[in-house]
């Protein structure tokens, strides 16, 4: 891995490129004069920073060549950390140019101490987010927990326990309600034990008609009734030495129930139409979105079948229980998708962000994943808004009427969404909430809140 530091200098006026080249000696300097030598800069030197004067030739009095210089270097690299020039009286153009994907600005004439500091803070930044994706790509390689995507507290409270149950070659319960992740926990189980060599079979017991749920569990012997032309191995024999998933364990019916809880106690099936005691090491995994103690209560499930497969119960927060959790998941689904559909790099606007933060979630994570892939498909141009994820704009109607009550949840939604969309980078979080960084600070340390 590389440790050099390249500045692209992108400035038409030469006294200024001989002196930000003496300013900043230290890095890797490579200058630029117009457009076609800043692109093809960026080509062949892959810059993790750039300074750019928004008036450049053929329109040196204008901003027109500037944007369309910093939106051509931002599609090549999407990464790259673009900070521009702004002249006393054009804050507009460098508002913009921030609204456009530039990550910071300066104002002209240059303060090289301030602008050394704003292109020291932009490298440390491109070196944070590089080394994210570098474990977030390792996460991925490796499949930890599934690929989770979390920053939530309660949700990463879950994902510690299921690091520490899983290499212990317990039964597994998943509590939760539908589209909160229970397969990709479930996975991560697997994953995360001594069984991911083998194999993980994931099963859907309320999608099974009961008539060939026995079937698809157990297997069957040829002949065993009709249209059964050959011996067919069962889910649980198809997961000997992994992990089979039971996902919506409470739909499982009472007589099939007790056969279950024999293969549990005895690790041995016997195929339908069979005779033959068939020894299986299988782990259970499963889950259900149903009140399985009221269940048990009412003697629509076994007691003694839910104390084998409850070995290790973890209850799963809906998404609406995981503050911080629908805009980092929607920046994440947004990014997947516009690159799979191959509609370029898209981001949320300001409103699309609050509403994500303001909707209840009922359908959990894959209700948000399904409106974001429509709006991705949907937006006009590069910024996906409220109306574009169908969502209406925060009602705060619904919510507390207590004054403070109010300013609290307001405060505390606007500065997890602020910090969403500026990845945790508390100098960006500060400048979209419009307050300094010791205000930021003070807030979040009085609402426990953490980057």
């Amino acid at each position: 891995m590389t440790t050099r530091k390249c500045l692209l200098i992108v400035e038409d006026d030469a006294g200024l490129q001989r002196q930000l080249r003496w300013a900043y000696e230290g890095y890797d300097i490579v200058v630029a004069g117009d457009r076609e030598a800043a692109i093809a800069a960026v080509r062949a030197e892959e810059p993790q920073v750039v300074t750019l004067d928004l008036g450049l030739p053929p329109d040196p009095d204008g901003v027109s060549e500037g944007f369309a210089t910093m939106e051509a270097i931002l599609a090549m690299k999407p990464d790259t950390k673009v900070v521009v020039a702004s002249g006393h009286g054009d804050r507009s153009s460098a508002l913009r140019a921030i609204d456009l994907g530039a990550w910071d600005f300066y104002a002209k004439p240059i303060d090289i101490d301030a602008l050394g500091l704003i292109v020291a803070r932009a490298f440390h930044v491109h070196a944070l987010e590089a080394e994210n994706r570098r474990l977030a790509d390792r996460i991925e390689g490796q499949a930890v927990l599934g690929g989770m995507i979390t920053a939530a507290p309660e949700m990463l409270k879950v994902t510690r326990t299921i690091e520490r149950v899983a290499p212990a070659d317990v039964s597994v319960m998943l509590l939760g309600a539908s589209g909160t992740g229970k397969e990709l926990l479930a996975r991560g189980v697997h994953d995360a034990s001594r069984r991911k060599r083998g194999n993980f079979v994931a099963i859907n017991c309320a999608a099974i008609p009961e008539t060939l749920l026995e079937s698809e569990l157990f297997g069957h012997e040829k002949g065993a009734f009709t249209g059964a032309v050959k011996t067919t191995e069962g889910k649980i024999e198809q997961a000997a030495g992994g992990t089979l998933f039971l996902d919506e364990i409470g739909d499982v019916p009472l007589p099939l129930q007790v056969k279950l809880l024999r293969f549990l106690q005895e690790r041995v099936i016997e195929r339908i139409g069979g005779r033959k005691a068939i020894p299986v090491d299988t782990r259970i995994v499963c889950a259900t979105h149903q009140d399985i103690d009221a269940m048990v209560a009412d003697g629509r499930f076994r007691e003694d079948l839910y104390y084998r497969l409850a070995e290790i119960v973890v209850r799963i927060p809906s998404l609406s229980e995981r503050p911080g959790d629908p805009a980092l998941l929607a920046r994440h689904f947004l990014d997947r998708h516009a690159a799979q559909m191959g509609l370029g790099p898209k981001r949320f606007a300001p409103d699309a962000l609050a509403a994500i933060e303001a909707w209840g979630w009922p359908g959990n994570v894959r209700e948000l994943e399904n409106r974001v892939k429509r709006a991705a498909i949907m937006a006009d141009g590069k910024a996906v808004t409220a109306a574009d994820l169908d969502l209406a704009s925060p009602d705060m109607a619904s919510g507390p009427i207590n004054l403070k009550a109010v300013r609290e949840a307001a405060d505390r939604s606007a500065i997890r969404s602020a910090l969403a969309q500026a990845q945790g980078n508390i100098s960006g979080t500060a400048r979209l909430l419009g307050i300094s960084r010791p205000t930021l600070y003070d807030l979040m340390k009085s609402y426990d809140l953490q980057p």
